[in-house]
């Protein structure tokens, strides 16, 4: 295993012992992506300073706001990294409420995709239009597959390139329709296509995905579930044989497991996988020292990890609050 896959995978072990005693009201999935925001800056967690930041948005949003749900843990992570966090929390509230004005729904969701904007553009009205734009323009044209409040954080992220809208959602179509026999479920192979597009080059990216899943399929390892096929379609993004890539991810899974708190009793292995590929991917990321995967796309891939994770996690919580809710009713 490459070093420097190593080193990532002991720094966030060792994040995720630190913060887990820690914010006892968050979800533990919640804490382990804020060690992983940590260890893909290749910083030891602070805790006392994600403190601040979950301070910082308290008092500055009501007690209902979005921002204190499922993403707050995340989101304080990451503002907690920056030297500018009131600043760039005010800036992200304000794109919130943008995106609220033309008729984005308040959820996980948009709080996520508010803070995209913010972090990465000076040009955020510009930015939320944009994504409006590809909203409505996906939705549109989903003659297949059905556009929703999931669908924030990647438009967010669509909206930050500088790809045309109408061929950007072409080649979504396009790639949906490609993967929908090969893949389940639809909303997962709709994530797939979103996130594909970013990389300007669908048609090589779109061949190295199944590539990679029979690969992987050889190792037992299956990226080709819900929720966790995002994840194969980053990996697909790395200029990285894909040979490589599958050792690397078999051994860095083999490694995590053996971790405390990582044992099968506290991770399920969906999970393990979705974290372990996070890291590889954030590693190679940073080893060919890219800053962004094409010149068309303004987002870097460290983003995009930490955006795709957390658009997994919202929609991982709000299926178990669901059942949770349909358990309680059948019991009643």
């Amino acid at each position: 295993m490459k070093n420097q896959i190593q080193s990532k995978l002991e720094l966030f072990a060792e994040n995720a012992l630190i913060i887990r005693p820690e914010f006892r009201w968050h979800d533990d999935s919640a804490k382990r992506l804020a060690a992983m925001v940590y260890a893909l800056n290749d910083r030891k967690i602070d805790c006392a300073a994600i403190g601040g930041s979950h301070d910082l948005i308290k008092s500055n949003t009501g007690i209902f706001s979005t921002f204190r749900g499922n993403m707050a843990m995340c989101i304080a992570a990451m503002l907690s990294l920056k030297e500018n966090r009131e600043e760039l929390f005010a800036r992200t509230a304000a794109v919130y409420e943008a995106m609220k004005k033309v008729k984005f729904k308040a959820s996980d969701y948009l709080a996520m995709a508010a803070y995209e904007i913010a972090s990465q553009s000076e040009r955020s009205d510009y930015h939320v239009a944009r994504a409006r734009e590809f909203y409505d323009s996906m939705k549109a044209n989903s003659s297949w597959f059905r556009v929703g409040e999931d669908d924030y954080i990647y438009a967010a992220m669509l909206g930050l390139t500088d790809i045309d809208i109408r061929t950007g959602t072409d080649r979504v179509a396009q790639l949906y329709q490609r993967f929908q026999s090969e893949f389940r479920p639809k909303n997962c192979v709709q994530a797939l296509a979103q996130l594909l597009v970013l990389s300007g080059d669908c048609d090589m990216v779109a061949g190295r995905v199944l590539a990679l899943r029979d690969a992987l399929k050889t190792r037992k390892i299956r990226l080709d579930k819900a929720y966790t096929l995002p994840s194969l379609g980053v990996l697909a993004l790395l200029p990285v044989d894909t040979e490589t890539l599958v050792q690397e991810i078999d051994e860095a899974q083999n490694f995590l497991k053996t971790q405390k708190g990582f044992g099968s009793w506290s991770v399920s292995k969906q999970e393990l996988q979705l974290l372990t590929a996070a890291v590889v991917s954030g590693a190679y990321a940073d080893d060919i020292k890219c800053g962004v995967i094409t010149a068309s796309v303004s987002t870097s891939i460290a983003s995009i990890i930490i955006a795709q994770q957390a658009a997994i996690m919202a929609a991982v919580v709000a299926s178990t609050v669901a059942a949770s809710a349909v358990s309680t009713t059948a019991s009643s």
